[in-house]
């Protein structure tokens, strides 16, 4: 037996949609014509129970009778289901805002000062990604229920092609893609999407007037880029106009809506970094409207949501696209989990769900927490200080606290593919060089580090500490104590000997005298401030004075892009689950503005760097991945590492939300239950 039939009213109860589920695959259809409300009653019957067929009997035969069914496409794979191909061809109706005391609202955190920037080609943080992507869309996207993550079409009718042994790809966009109305396009209606618009964004990270900050995402990956960005830039030194109309080898245009892209090699990692918030799609009308400096903050794309409000250090606002093409919440095989929390509830819906998204910045953790106990964030993540309150421990096991059960709080914790670390400036000339000197000074800061009392103080013991720049669960990790020397301790006396091998001086007390006060930029916050005390407490027992430089993310970002920070504090998160993504951090020309804020340069890294590009997976790509790490683990380049466990507490009336850090452009699934009885009014 299928699945029982499944009906959803659209358009205001126009028209209706339904499931069947066909041998041929899952389809689903809709009723082009107005029904009678009154006649019969929509809704999921699975979900809902409508009894016996007499309803499903009534709408369907109504539908049969006077004009037929029109496939919309199946929903197989996780991918959202679009309308026909005849009505998608036409431009989206305008889908009104529900009226004011029905809109359904979404109020979440960021725990920083926010993004520094809302221009996928200058983008950089995963605060970046979470205001960026809910706007602009990029070819793939990641399957919000699938796990482990896996790629599906976005702005793509079907994935893409291979050939070629995989140097070439085909790419079909679908054909219901438009931009949202803005005063850039003539007569304020915004236009659909074509392979020119895909091709322009593309080749914005190849201008000199965005700094190259995410030419990483595409060096040496499409056949003439390289020589493409290096002839317009140096027409820009000759004082002329970067030309995007100039051709790219492997940019190859069929029509509007298909293109080719051409690889030197084959990539393995192609298809994730398409997908990266980097990489999405912007008109070239709006660049050449608002100029480089407005695209910061004045967005224009495709996606589900449109930005209506950014108070930079406060708080970001998106409201529902009324342009946004008809695409619809996806029926897959939920696990138990899912259904449990109600995920299958929504199957049908029409995306984005809810009317208005505002995303609130917070740099100290308390007033966030304070915030989500009264009600006025739909989640959050447990600071440290809210720890005990939240959770009780048993057997080994982190439990949420009964009285929150009684709240009905969902507990949803995730291991995050965390690169945590504190990182030299390879290029400064007090803390960074290649001499056996400057190595052993960096070794001795790292000897004052105790990531251990970092974990019980800070992380409640969560987080995993290990070797190299590979987190858990992705091939190339390196466990702790598997690379010597070690790059972190405490061992304060083999510190002190250290800084002997440099060539200072340790006095009778054990301290150095005549080393200078190191600077080190890390991120404003209660948290970051503690950790930096530790730190400090701990060098101070062998005399190294550190002065800390307490910045906010849109600093601290400047900062490493210019090359003025000798020390600095992060957390890189991947982007997509390849140790390439982590290992491109170290590689010489990716130097800042670029990835590599360590401006490190190693011949033999950046040899087998460029090697692990078009490797498949092997224990001989292992061993490599073991080198370069080695390699960078020889010259103390950071001290680490670290990777989190994030926990979210979810309130009841939010719905459908997954926790995530992999991507962020889940915000058109979500619902909020407005009228649920323990949410505040």
């Amino acid at each position: 037996m299928g699945r029982r039939p499944v009906i959803r009213w659209a358009d205001g109860r126009r028209s209706a949609l339904f499931r069947t589920d066909r041998r041929s695959g899952e389809c689903w259809w809709r009723v082009l014509v107005p029904l009678r409300p009154g006649s019969c009653t929509g809704g999921d019957v699975a979900a809902n129970g409508i009894r016996g067929m007499g309803r499903w009997a009534c709408v369907l035969m109504a539908g049969l009778a006077l004009v037929g069914l029109t496939p919309t496409g199946a929903v197989a794979g996780g991918s959202s289901a679009s309308l026909g191909e005849a009505e998608a061809s036409s431009r989206p109706t305008p889908r009104p805002m529900r009226p004011a005391g029905e809109r359904r609202v979404v109020r979440v955190p960021i725990p920083t000062s926010g993004p520094r920037t809302l221009d996928p080609a200058v983008g950089s943080s995963t605060y970046d990604n979470r205001a960026v992507v809910q706007v602009y869309e990029t070819l793939l996207e990641y399957s919000y229920f699938e796990r482990p993550l896996q790629l599906e079409p976005l702005l793509l009718a079907e994935m893409p092609q291979e050939l070629d042994g995989g140097t070439r790809y085909r790419f079909k966009l679908r054909d219901d893609v438009y931009f949202q109305d803005d005063p850039c396009f003539p007569g304020g209606q915004g236009r659909r999407l074509v392979t020119d618009d895909v091709f322009y964004s593309w080749k914005r990270l190849a201008d000199p007037a965005y700094r190259l900050e995410n030419w990483a995402r595409v060096d040496g990956m499409i056949v003439g880029f390289d020589a493409y960005k290096d002839e317009q830039n140096e027409r820009v030194n000759r004082g002329e106009p970067f030309d995007y109309e100039a051709p790219v080898e492997g940019m190859v245009k069929i029509n509007d809506r298909e293109f080719e892209i051409v690889l030197p090699d084959a990539n393995r990692q192609f298809l994730f970094k398409i997908a990266t918030f980097q990489m999405a799609i912007v008109p070239r009308e709006a660049v050449e409207h608002y100029g480089t400096d407005r695209m910061n903050s004045h967005m224009v794309g495709t996606g589900p949501f449109r930005m209506v409000e950014w108070l930079p250090g406060t708080q970001i606002v998106f409201e529902r696209n009324p342009t946004f093409r008809e695409v619809y919440y996806p029926d897959v095989d939920f696990d138990a989990e899912d259904r449990r929390r109600g995920f299958h509830h929504s199957v049908g819906e029409r995306l984005p769900i809810v009317d208005r998204v505002e995303i609130k910045f917070f740099v100290e953790a308390t007033p966030m927490w304070l915030e989500f106990k009264a009600g006025q964030l739909d989640h959050t993540t447990v600071p440290t200080t809210g720890f005990e309150e939240a959770f009780y421990e048993r057997r080994g096991r982190v439990l949420l606290n009964r009285d929150w059960l009684r709240r009905e709080i969902d507990y949803q914790p995730i291991a995050l593919a965390d690169f945590i670390y504190r990182g030299f400036n390879m290029n400064d000339p007090l803390v960074g060089g290649y001499t056996p000197e400057k190595i052993a000074l960096r070794r001795a800061i790292a000897m004052c580090m105790d990531l251990e009392e970092i974990n019980r103080s800070r992380y409640n013991n969560l987080p995993v500490i290990y070797d190299g720049v590979v987190p858990p669960g992705v091939d190339g990790h390196l466990p702790a104590g598997s690379l010597q020397p070690p790059n972190r301790g405490p061992d304060f006396e083999r510190a002190r000997a250290l800084l002997r091998e440099a060539g200072y001086t340790v006095d009778q007390s054990g301290r150095v005298t005549d080393l200078p006060p190191i600077d080190m930029y890390t991120s404003r916050g209660a948290e970051s401030e503690q950790i930096v005390e530790m730190f400090n407490r701990n060098m101070a027992q062998v005399g190294i004075r550190m002065n800390p430089r307490y910045v906010d993310f849109a600093q601290l970002s400047e900062a490493l892009n210019d090359g003025r920070a000798p020390m600095f504090s992060l957390a890189w998160g991947m982007a997509y689950p390849d140790a390439e993504y982590n290992l491109q951090l170290f590689y010489g020309p990716n130097a800042a503005p670029r990835p590599n804020a360590f401006n490190f340069q190693n011949d033999e890294y950046d040899e087998l760097y460029l090697k692990i590009r078009t490797m498949e997976p092997s224990e001989e790509r292992t061993a490599v991945y073991r080198r370069m790490q080695e390699i960078v683990n020889e010259y103390c380049v950071f001290i680490g590492s670290q990777a989190r466990v994030r926990q979210y507490l979810v309130h009841p009336w939010m719905k459908n939300f997954k926790a995530t850090e992999d991507f962020y452009n889940y915000f058109k699934y979500l619902d909020i239950d407005m009228s649920h009885p323990r949410r505040p009014r």
